[in-house]
């Protein structure tokens, strides 16, 4: 009877999407192929993109912003999924995350155009209702209406969930362990192939260099961060974040450095770590418990940094947060 060799291989494939890269790292026995498992991750985050990029004026979520009010819309079932989840995570922060600020996203220089300064007056001076108020999702027909002008952005929840379909696709060729990524939003599925679980650094907020704050232990968990310290534009000697404050229509005036979020899913991690950038540390955590969710808040403090942490994970767990985490079902 011939044998097969037990003996796994690391492979660690990658590739570009959503101008980022996604990444995948996993073991399988010896005479696994790799390469078709590759195809299928970038067919996949491909698919995420083309559904949901707001640089490609043909995507599933450009030709809903694009129907006059009123229209019904068709949409991928992928889309819909994202659409829902978005809209409910709006609900349940208060507006905090909201997918309906695309023409400030615009109007400032973090989407597809340059900065327009008739744009920003505008989007600061419109009159603003949250997405969850203003689109209507018909889930058994696939298709969506929009009740008034809107412009919908899903740069706060696409990557997380483009991480969610590499580990969908992954699981479909028998992957049951792994680290999967695109850009600063990660998932670990099961544990190393030592029984270890999953080692992911939490960043330290910095303009200038890539350093680790803390080292996070995961075991079928995602992780999300997001800050001000990667993505901005200069408005004089200020630094403008990306977020977007919903409210107002402009970047944050005032926010955390970060704002790290552990959760079952890359997409619920990613957007709630924007809401909880919109509502700050105080609020935040509050918020966090709230929803059970596990935050850490990273904010300035001269040339130091505070902590605000909330959940089981993040206030029972030393300086150096490093545990497993395995989400309830």
């Amino acid at each position: 009877m011939l044998k097969m060799s037990t003996k796994l291989i690391r492979h660690a494939l990658s590739g570009a999407t959503m101008g980022a890269r996604w990444q995948a790292l996993f073991h399988m026995p010896q005479g696994f192929d790799p390469a078709p498992l590759a195809v299928a991750l970038q067919t996949a985050v491909a698919d995420v993109d083309a559904q949901m990029s707001t640089w490609r004026p043909d995507s599933a979520l450009m030709l809903l912003n694009a129907a006059p009010p009123e229209v019904w819309q068709p949409l991928p079932a992928r889309l819909m999924l994202v659409l829902q989840t978005a809209l409910a995570i709006g609900q349940a922060s208060g507006g905090a995350f909201d997918i309906g600020v695309g023409d400030a996203v615009t109007a400032w220089g973090f989407g597809a155009a340059q900065v327009n300064e008739t744009a920003i007056r505008a989007a600061l001076a419109r009159r603003r209702r949250p997405a969850q108020d203003v689109v209507e999702l018909d889930s058994a027909n696939l298709r969506a209406r929009k009740h008034g002008p809107i412009s919908l952005d899903l740069s706060g929840i696409a990557k997380g969930y483009g991480v969610d379909r590499l580990v969908e696709v992954a699981a479909g060729f028998g992957v049951t362990g792994g680290l999967f990524a695109i850009d600063g939003e990660l998932r670990a599925v099961g544990l190393q192939p030592d029984g270890t679980p999953w080692t992911v650094a939490i960043e330290r907020p910095d303009h200038h260099i890539r350093a680790a704050h803390a080292i996070l232990a995961l075991q079928d968990a995602a992780v999300a961060t997001s800050g001000d310290y990667r993505h901005w534009i200069s408005a004089g000697a200020k630094r403008l974040s990306h977020t977007i404050d919903p409210a107002r229509g402009g970047p944050l005036a005032r926010s955390p450095a970060s704002v790290t979020v552990i959760a079952a899913t890359c997409m619920a991690a990613d957007a709630w770590a924007t809401a909880l950038m919109v509502t700050g540390s105080t609020d935040g955590a509050a918020l966090a418990r709230k929803h059970n969710l596990d935050v850490l808040f990273l904010e300035r403090d001269g040339n130091d940094l505070r902590e605000t942490r909330a959940g089981q994970m993040f206030e029972t767990r030393s300086p150096q947060i490093s545990c497993a985490m395995q989400p309830s079902e």
